[in-house]
């Protein structure tokens, strides 16, 4: 035993035994009530976030496919597989020089699935939009100018 309890009176030592029944009911029904209220709020969050990074990687990719373009001083077509989650730069060839994957949770719409940037820097306008399955997060899009322009906006439709 400890020494310095045995110092105390009795009637201090069964009044400062610890936490009653009650007390700990109390606070793991308020714990639950705070915990039920950030849990919708924190999956969003979540969804929103693998939409920004699916777009990130969008971005990328079409950026990769613009400057390999101009460099190699060819055209180059870069597609996107939504069943496959990933998105392809290749050569006139079909030969393959980059792919990037991403989110399975996340699905890519578009007017066209492929389009060619040239070395003269012009592309197909194309309006990509990112969404997430969770239908309450933000969805994205990303838009190609017939100039090779490319700029994101929050929106679009899914």
């Amino acid at each position: 035993m400890n020494a310095s309890t045995n110092k105390l009176p009795p009637k201090l030592r069964m009044t400062s035994s610890g936490f009653t029944l009650i007390e700990l009911m109390v606070t793991i029904a308020v714990l639950a009530i705070i915990v039920s209220i950030a849990a919708p709020n924190i999956s969003t969050q979540l969804a929103n976030q693998r939409v920004k990074s699916t777009t990130a990687t969008l971005i990328n990719a079409l950026k990769e496919a613009k400057a390999e373009s101009i460099i190699r001083r060819q055209s180059l077509d870069f597609s996107f597989d939504d069943s496959s989650h990933s998105l392809v730069i290749e050569n006139e060839s079909s030969n393959v020089i980059a792919s990037y994957n991403y989110s399975a949770k996340n699905t890519i719409k578009a007017d066209s699935p492929t389009i060619t940037f040239r070395p003269s820097k012009r592309t197909d306008a194309v309006t990509y939009t990112v969404c997430d399955s969770k239908n309450s997060s933000v969805s994205r899009q990303v838009i190609v100018t017939a100039v090779a322009n490319i700029s994101t906006v929050v929106g679009g439709t899914c």
